[in-house]
């Protein structure tokens, strides 16, 4: 594959807004780089496996996965085209992923192996400074989901995800995008025990819910913000 076919994609991260478009081909000309495609379902990186990459994804969605040993899946972040990952690793001297990387559906990767990642660093202080960011902004999600996961319980996790697609979506019925398995995998619950507390949620009358929607009932469970 071409990267030519895919230079709007990356003009559109904002990383490469420091090169030109002649430049960038001049680059990818005499830089190692792997476009690799992947089916939906099929894992892209193995937890515990070497980072050997910086990732940009130019189709499709992927996903962060941990299973446990009981076989529970927490689902710690998912992107989309024009998202990249592993730049937090790739650098580090336990450069191993700490979890496990999927295709959510058919998708397109750019691999860029490390030395190329350098020389992108070293001509442009504008890709320096949107490659350290988004190091920064990956840490943070994990970070946040550590926290969320250890410090509470179902119930405020169904609330704190009810408060952001509140105002995300300026609606009091919650359009749901994802099954209810997905739903659980995102919040670090089991499906059985988010089926639990819906319906325990249900019948204290703060909400309503079916397979595609939750409608929020009382509303002081949304914080203002």
């Amino acid at each position: 594959m071409d990267i030519k076919n895919y230079l709007n994609i990356l003009k559109l991260t904002g990383l490469f807004d420091g090169f030109s478009t002649v430049e960038l081909l001049d680059l990818f000309k005499t830089n190692q780089y792997i476009i690799s495609q992947y089916k939906k379902g099929s894992i892209v990186h193995f937890e515990s496996e070497i980072c050997t990459s910086w990732d940009i994804i130019l189709k499709g969605e992927v996903i962060v996965q941990k299973i446990d040993e009981k076989g529970n899946v927490l689902t710690v972040a998912e992107f989309r085209v024009g998202d990249n990952t592993g730049g937090n690793l790739l650098f580090s001297k336990h450069p191993y992923y700490p979890m496990s990387v999927l295709a959510k559906s058919d998708t397109d990767i750019l691999h860029i192996n490390k030395d190329f990642v350098l020389k992108l660093c070293h001509n442009s202080q504008d890709f320096l400074i949107q490659f350290l960011t988004c190091i920064s902004d990956k840490t943070a999600i994990l970070t946040n989901k550590i926290k969320s996961i250890s410090m509470k319980s179902i119930r405020e996790s169904i609330i704190e995800f009810l408060n952001y697609e509140y105002y995300s979506q300026k609606s009091k019925e919650i359009k749901l995008h994802m099954t209810k398995k997905e739903l659980a995998e995102r919040l670090g619950i089991q499906r059985t025990s988010l089926s639990r507390e819906l319906n325990k949620m249900k019948k204290d009358g703060l909400i309503d819910y079916n397979a595609r929607s939750i409608t929020i009932c009382d509303f002081d469970i949304i914080r203002k913000l």
